[in-house]
């Protein structure tokens, strides 16, 4: 029987060459498109009309989608030097086509085997390449943020069993507030955060983390879980993570690495050497929508044993009693707290093979080098305090002319629509920031930002 929902191949065909053209005239664009936009102007009034009752042409559409996507800051173009870019691969985006087409339920094994193998091995390949020990796993989530909730559920039911009042987590001010955020969430308060002092460099004091779980013990405090950050959001500092997993496996806390940023760097022979001591950790989130250059809502959990996570999460039920289990393969809706889920290993299987690691490992090498090269250009400037050398590729500056001066300058640069630049505060001081992550950024664009930053901050 016909349905209007149900096209054919003939009207699919044209559909898809219309919104390819339209993506490929999109990306080809990236390089001379502004890298942010009028806010005068706004978006793009028709996109709050409701649907009508009949159908509307294609063609007509689109331009409607371009209006809106033209009021945004270009998140996928080169100029975006703003928190942590994630430049959207177009193979990624091929694999998520595949898999929304298919529409493949993976929240158990048995319903999908071949692509819920297909993401385990994703997930295994990067236990490996954290060298997590045989019996790790995880799973691909919609990004660090639901990854942390997980871990710090799966924490508290490894280490406590139970809620527990008393209970006491070991962060820093340098901490991504997700991590606060999902402690609430599971139910503790925030008396229940302990605010770890960070050295000059911005690192966490091992010494005062030890000093304070040791008084929180002597006041029938529990604690239990501490945090390390490997590559933080406003500087990309990363925690001594060795010492912090001696701290841990000595006083019995699960350790927990929040590699949002900097997990894709591992890939990397720097990386490696940069984040050693994350092999210790017992969990660990990253985002391949950062560091691997994938579209937005792409994370990954990572924990040293992948029993913890079932024993935190799984649940059942009279209706899932048709289920085979296979004893190979995981049933994601076990390992975290979503049961529907969408099939997401494709966007990641796919770039990785199609590409191969050595692309990827090089595109990060690039981003570590031209950061390296701001941060010399942009510390030889007089007008200009640069207080930290980058771990990774976040450069923090102030104006000499103070705060002030410091969001004229962000105003003027962003002005040009050349590059975006975010801010942040740094001990106190309001601070521009600039972060190389887009893999559609080269020395070209950096070298522009880079000028635009050093004119801007001599007329302060």
């Amino acid at each position: 029987m016909h349905s209007e929902l149900e096209p054919d191949r003939a009207t699919r065909t044209l559909w898809a060459k219309g919104v390819l053209d339209y993506l490929d005239d999109f990306i080809d664009g990236l390089p001379a498109a502004p890298a942010s936009w009028d806010r005068a102007a706004g978006a793009s009034a028709a996109a709050t009309e409701p649907p009508a009752a009949g159908p509307r042409p294609l063609p007509e559409l689109l331009t409607q989608v371009d209006g809106s996507v033209a009021a945004a800051v270009e998140t996928a173009g080169p100029g975006y030097l703003a928190y942590f870019p994630a430049g959207g691969l177009y193979s990624s985006v091929l694999g998520e086509l595949l898999a929304q087409t298919v529409n493949r339920y993976t929240g158990v094994a048995s319903t999908a085997p071949g692509l819920v193998g297909l993401e385990q091995s994703v997930v295994r390949w990067f236990c490996r390449q954290f060298g997590l020990p045989h019996g790790a796993g995880g799973l691909i989530t919609t990004g660090a943020s639901l990854a942390t909730l997980t871990a710090v559920h799966a924490a508290r039911t490894a280490r406590l069993r139970w809620p527990d009042p008393k209970a006491a987590i070991y962060l820093t001010e340098q901490t991504h507030h997700c991590v606060a955020k999902a402690a609430r969430i599971a139910g503790f308060t925030d008396d229940q955060l302990r605010l770890v002092p960070v050295d000059a460099e911005l690192r966490m004091d091992v010494a005062a983390a030890r000093a304070a779980i040791e008084r929180d013990r002597a006041g029938e405090w529990h604690p239990f879980l501490i945090v390390g950050t490997a590559g933080s959001t406003s500087t990309g500092t990363v925690d001594p993570l060795p010492e912090i997993a001696a701290l841990a496996a000595d006083q019995g806390l699960w350790l927990h690495v929040d590699g949002a940023y900097g997990g894709g760097f591992q890939l990397t022979e720097y990386g490696r050497s940069l984040l050693a001591g994350v092999e210790l950790a017992d969990s660990i989130t990253f985002d391949p929508h950062k560091s691997l250059f994938l579209p937005y809502g792409t994370g990954v959990l990572l924990v040293r044993d992948q029993a913890t996570l079932r024993a935190a999460h799984s649940a059942d039920g009279d209706y899932l009693q048709d289920l085979v289990r296979d004893p190979g393969l995981p049933d994601f809706a076990d390992l975290g707290p979503e049961l529907t889920r969408d099939s997401r290993g494709l966007r990641l299987w796919l770039p990785l093979h199609l590409h191969g690691v050595e692309a990827f490992r090089a595109a990060l090498d690039e981003k570590l080098e031209l950061a390296r090269w701001a941060y010399d250009e942009l510390r030889s400037d007089p007008h200009l305090d640069v207080p930290l050398r980058p771990d990774l590729t976040v450069i923090v500056a102030h104006s000499t002319a103070g705060d002030d001066a410091t969001r004229r300058l962000l105003d003027r640069v962003n002005a040009g629509r050349r590059v975006f630049l975010s801010s942040t505060r740094v001990a106190g001081r309001y601070a521009i920031r600039l972060c190389v992550l887009s893999h559609r950024t080269h020395r070209d664009r950096v070298e522009e930002g880079v000028a635009a930053i050093r004119a801007a901050a001599r007329r302060m």
